[in-house]
């Protein structure tokens, strides 16, 4: 996996999340001048699944524009790497964020955020299906919440019926 990556119009200023298959870096859009959010593909030569899926989050959620997703702004090609860039808000993971205390009537904002975005999602015919603390994000500062990580989402009028047995997310 790559800890430090040199991506030619960005500076990058914080490796965020390293998974098994993406890399999620912090930096600045030099070309935009603003802060984004990077998500790499991590492997040199990825797989088709992996290519796909990424290549299936930018389609489902690019032209959205929901105050509690984060924003997807384009697909670039990087020295033969997909990079998806996206809105940088200045938030942290709830699983990051959920190791502070924090007081109930800051829990139920957070909820009562969560909420709204589903409702969104739903209205637009989306199921994320991989609802989980790492993939909503929260600026502590604002309080704000927004769901990322549409890699294995899907539209319901596209969703065909699976088998009981397989599960995903």
């Amino acid at each position: 996996m790559l800890s430090a990556i040199n991506l030619p119009g960005y500076e990058i200023t914080e490796v965020i999340d390293e998974g098994l298959s993406t890399i999620i870096y912090r930096g600045v859009s030099q070309l935009h001048k603003q802060n984004v959010i990077l998500k790499v593909l991590a492997a040199e030569y990825p797989t088709l699944e992996q290519i796909a899926r990424l290549k299936h989050e930018y389609i489902l959620t690019g032209s959205l524009d929901l105050e509690g997703i984060v924003k997807v702004l384009r697909l670039e090609n990087h020295q033969k790497r997909l990079i998806l860039v996206l809105q940088d808000f200045g938030g942290i993971s709830l699983k990051k964020f959920l190791c502070t205390e924090i007081s109930i009537e800051y829990f139920v904002s957070i909820a009562v955020q969560l909420a709204r975005a589903l409702v969104s999602l739903h209205t637009h015919h989306i199921i994320h299906k991989d609802i989980k603390p790492s993939n909503i994000i929260i600026n502590p500062q604002s309080g704000q919440v927004k769901i990322t990580d549409f890699s294995i989402a899907s539209r319901l009028d596209k969703e065909t019926p699976q088998s009981t047995n397989i599960m995903s997310g």
